[in-house]
């Protein structure tokens, strides 16, 4: 049994057809297959079930398929911390972000992060919060920008407040509140609302301010993507409440849609989130390039560098 085997079961069980899995793995489709069937014999079991149509993991094959993740992993972090020893960085940075990101230029930093370390391979996720920070737990992520409700903070990883912000109501142009120098949750609360999938972090940041004001509203419209929020918006579906420093640009550069300052409405706090566990050489070096010290990262000595890269951005920055 070989590294090489481990990498074909895998991209056999990612994309379930051998043709496609030997064009990821840059090899004709017959060594694939008879590299797979020698350690199906070495092995003494089937990994995988084949019709002519349809290729599936055997209940032998998702048991061997965690433990070569596992040691796959393990040999690239081997190849990476090799790597680092001799002051090269390596490897693979794993990076999640929100749509809804504004604390940080995310491409910005991406850029100042390649240009240090050209050989790092970087995967960049977007999606929600909570499924962010899980993937960070389970190791599938080293770091992501995230946005929680005030008071929430992302468990079982590292973190970093980047910045604090208020959410603002967003309505089409030509809705009765355009023009109004602010209002209130109650006075909104009768309106139809789009907003974010029930049970997300987004959705919970306004969820939970109109629960504590004692006020409960129709939301009419749920979407996973912010741009058909927007959309819908703007097609005078309905209003919603968003974070302003991500908003505010946005609204500029649609004249379908006003925004209005809300007294009592949510807040959403963005963190930077990365593992508590060994973070990888290529994860420290995004952090370094983060401003984030050493002591921060868990490591000894060191704090927060003044040259951070979190790009501040300061409440009501938008033009209402």
């Amino acid at each position: 049994m070989d590294l090489q085997q481990m990498r074909y079961v895998v991209a056999v069980a990612e994309t379930r057809n051998f043709t496609r899995a030997a064009e990821r793995c840059s090899v004709v489709q017959s060594s694939l297959s008879h590299r797979i069937a020698g350690l199906e014999r070495e092995l003494g079991v089937r990994l995988f079930a084949r019709t002519s149509r349809r290729v599936e993991l055997t209940g032998a094959g998702e048991a061997f398929l965690a433990a070569a993740r596992e040691c796959l992993a393990a040999a690239d972090r081997a190849a990476a911390d090799a790597a680092a020893a001799t002051g090269a960085v390596r490897g693979r940075l794993g990076v999640g972000v929100i749509v809804t990101t504004a604390a940080v230029d995310v491409p910005e930093v991406l850029q100042r992060y390649r240009a240090l370390h050209p050989d790092v391979h970087v995967v960049l996720r977007s999606g929600r919060s909570d499924e962010l920070v899980a993937a960070i737990r389970d190791g599938d992520l080293d770091i992501a920008f995230l946005g929680l409700p005030e008071g929430e903070r992302p468990s079982g990883v590292e973190s970093l407040v980047l910045d604090h912000d208020e959410h603002v109501l967003v309505v089409p142009a030509g809705h009765r509140l355009v023009g109004a120098s602010r209002v209130t949750l109650s006075e909104i609360a009768g309106e139809t609302f789009v907003d974010f999938v029930s049970g997300t972090p987004g959705r919970a940041q306004t969820d939970q301010a109109f629960t504590a004001a004692g006020l409960v509203r129709e939301v009419a419209y749920e979407a996973a993507l912010i741009e058909l929020i927007i959309r819908l918006i703007a097609r005078g579906l309905g209003v919603a409440l968003l974070p302003s420093a991500f908003i505010g640009p946005a609204a500029a550069a649609e004249p379908g849609l006003a925004l209005v300052p809300v007294v009592d409405g949510p807040h959403r706090v963005e963190h930077l989130a990365w593992s508590r566990f060994n973070p990888s050489p290529a994860a420290r070096a995004m952090l370094r390039v983060l401003g984030v010290g050493p002591r921060a990262q868990g490591l000894s000595g060191g704090s927060p560098g003044k040259e951070a890269g979190l790009r501040a951005i300061p409440r009501h920055r938008a033009t209402y």
